[in-house]
């Protein structure tokens, strides 16, 4: 496990962190979606960088650290990613607000196993 691949688990967690916080600040994950000025764009943004800090391990081959995430929940936060990317009008808001509720709290739980899992080696 390398630090870069390391570095990568932390800023996700980051991500994650700051996509809670403006939840908070929101009051709900609703209330957050519905501003479509600042804070959607926000949590669009945050959840593209989690996308693309995973396809940076994917592409380092970073497999000891990939292996711990479920490939089907990396392929939908991928495919997630593309289509704010490209379809960014037709964001389909049910599925966002379903990865934040469901989705981000197991990113950060496994993250927080793979960085455990470091420090006890």
């Amino acid at each position: 496990m390398s630090k870069e691949s390391i570095s990568k688990i932390y800023l996700i967690i980051e991500k994650i962190e700051y996509i809670e916080k403006i939840v908070d600040n929101a009051g709900s994950i609703t209330k957050a979606l519905e501003d479509v000025i600042t804070i959607r764009p926000a949590i669009l943004m945050h959840l593209t960088a989690i996308a693309e800090q995973f396809d940076k391990l994917k592409k380092s081959h970073a497999d000891d650290i990939l292996s711990e995430f479920d490939k089907e929940d990396l392929k939908g936060l991928y495919d997630v990613r593309t289509y704010i990317a490209h379809d960014y009008e037709g964001i389909n808001l049910a599925i966002i607000e379903w990865i934040i509720r469901n989705g981000l709290p197991k990113f950060k739980m496994q993250c927080e196993k793979v960085i455990e899992n470091k420090s006890n080696h």
